[in-house]
């Protein structure tokens, strides 16, 4: 009895051996399995990317990732057939693809040792929010290819045409021109030192009767208000602090490996 109940269980074990293999595999192509980890892998690589850019998954996306992965299976075998994997361009072309590989793995392993504190943000936000301190300027402007155009615009103002009109019909700046030569609130230090001088020299509602030549062409500038510096909520602009202190804590670590490395290379930057 017992050794029927053995002999019944090894051959049921060997009966369910191949579907348990089979488990594992996608499919067969040539006598070569197709791991279900190559789907997987890339399943969770799609989700990851459509979760972080808010976006929907295919509701097949797994039966078209199967169909990629054994399809990408066959012509790598034709590929191998044909010896391409022992060309130099293929072998060139591994070393840099592991290399990116291993970067990105390293990148995620320091991303989750070498957090950003709250602490660390709010001394950034502080730090930007002092260099956004003073004035901000709300001007208009019109700009040409020569003096001679600024100055016969000059003259219009000066007859009583309107700055917004002007602007909208002989302006070459293709972002204010259709908004009138709008260029909203802004710090001197947006603008080239030429402009922002001249900006600044302005009373309300003044414009410069002299054309302003920069690098740009030729600007008929308008003051048109000012205030004190805006600056946005820490809540509105924390991930965006957060992001940049990771990237420099990277760079840091980067440039530290750099320094210890040994080396004959001498960097750049």
């Amino acid at each position: 009895m017992k050794k029927s109940f053995i002999a019944a269980s090894i051959a049921l074990a060997a009966a369910l051996a191949p579907l348990a293999v089979q488990a594992q595999n996608v499919a067969v192509v040539n006598g070569k399995p197709v791991p279900k980890a190559r789907v997987d892998t890339i399943v969770s690589q799609v989700q990851k990317q459509a979760a972080s850019r808010n976006q929907q998954v295919p509701p097949d996306l797994e039966k078209m990732v199967r169909d990629k992965v054994v399809t990408d299976e066959i012509l790598s075998q034709e590929a191998e057939r044909r010896g391409l994997g022992a060309s130099p361009e293929f072998k060139a072309q591994m070393e840099l693809a592991r290399q990116a590989i291993l970067i990105g793995m390293l990148a995620q392993d320091i991303d989750k040792k070498a957090s950003v504190s709250d602490a660390e943000v709010q001394k950034e936000y502080d730090k930007f929010k002092a260099q956004a301190s003073g004035t901000e300027y709300k001007a208009r402007h019109i700009l040409v290819e020569k003096e001679d155009e600024a100055k016969a615009i000059v003259a219009q103002l000066k007859a009583g045409a309107k700055f917004e009109d002007l602007a909208k019909k002989s302006s070459k700046d293709p972002g204010s021109a259709q908004n009138g030569g709008d260029l909203d609130f802004a710090s001197p230090a947006s603008y080239v030192p030429e402009f922002s001088q001249a900006m600044v020299a302005l009373k309300k509602g003044e414009y410069t009767d002299t054309p302003v030549k920069t690098q740009f062409g030729y600007h008929i500038i308008k003051l048109e208000d000012t205030r004190a510096a805006q600056f946005p909520p820490l809540a509105d602009v924390k991930p965006q602090i957060q992001q940049r202190l990771a990237q420099q804590k990277a760079a840091a670590f980067r440039d530290e490996l750099r320094a210890k490395a040994k080396t004959d290379y001498k960097f750049t930057n």
